[in-house]
């Protein structure tokens, strides 16, 4: 259905969870995939799926940043489709809340898509063309009781998007975000039965959401049928964030 004519994708957080699925799902779909995570070990995860290449890179490092850009130029050219998946949680009421706990997080969640997204938008701008991506959370707009740091940061990521996409339209390039609720990964696999009830009752649809929701709107968005979307935030929540 959708057209992707030979692009190439870049994923960070790829080797588990919504950014597994989302790496595998680009690459059945022709796309060849730059599939980033911080070790080598939970790269294994995917290193043997067609279409996909691993590659090992601490985003939040900006020298990290450039060997991938450098290695993405060598083993893919330009990189047509920007996925900035990668986040971290580290939860603690504010009070209690360590200066480590706050700034490794916006290190990851929000200054990772900058540095990422700045090096890589040299090319698209050069291109006349790209799709820009990036996962934020209801967490950035509704907030969440323990995660003032990961609201912030995914808050952030969503006035980014915003701010990016007016500024680069002009030259053929979509920014957009998805904000997932509550996604079956192993990032809620530490809640109890009470909690994820808890949850459940305030889903509309009564259901938690899976990895392949938010893959079919990067599939969408990645497509030159979305190519007239650009500054939304797509939430993919089940209607929580109608609460």
């Amino acid at each position: 259905m959708f057209n992707y004519s030979s692009k190439t994708a870049l994923v960070t957080g790829a080797s588990r969870g919504i950014g597994k699925t989302i790496s595998m799902m680009l690459a059945a779909n022709g796309i060849k995939v730059i599939g980033v995570a911080t070790s080598e070990e939970s790269l294994k995860s995917i290193q043997n799926i067609d279409n996909i290449i691993p590659f090992c890179c601490d985003i939040s490092n900006e020298k990290s940043i450039e060997e991938l850009y450098n290695f993405s130029k060598e083993h893919s050219g330009s990189i047509d489709i920007l996925v900035n998946n990668a986040g971290i949680h580290m939860d603690n009421l504010l009070l209690k809340m360590k200066t480590d706990e706050w700034q490794k997080v916006l290190d990851v969640n929000l200054n990772g898509p900058f540095y990422l997204t700045r090096i890589l938008l040299k090319d698209m701008i050069k291109n006349k063309n790209g799709r820009i991506i990036n996962i934020s959370s209801i967490s950035g707009t509704d907030g969440n009781k323990g995660q003032s740091n990961y609201s912030a940061s995914k808050g952030g990521l969503l006035a980014f998007t915003k701010s990016l996409a007016k500024e680069v339209g002009r030259r053929n390039i979509t920014v957009n975000c998805i904000a997932p609720g509550v996604i079956e990964t192993d990032m809620i696999s530490h809640l109890t039965d009470t909690v994820k009830n808890n949850y459940l009752d305030r889903i509309p649809l009564k259901k938690f959401g899976k990895p392949e929701d938010i893959g079919k709107m990067i599939l969408f968005l990645s497509s030159d049928e979305a190519s007239y979307i650009t500054g939304q935030t797509f939430y993919i929540d089940g209607g929580i964030s109608l609460n």
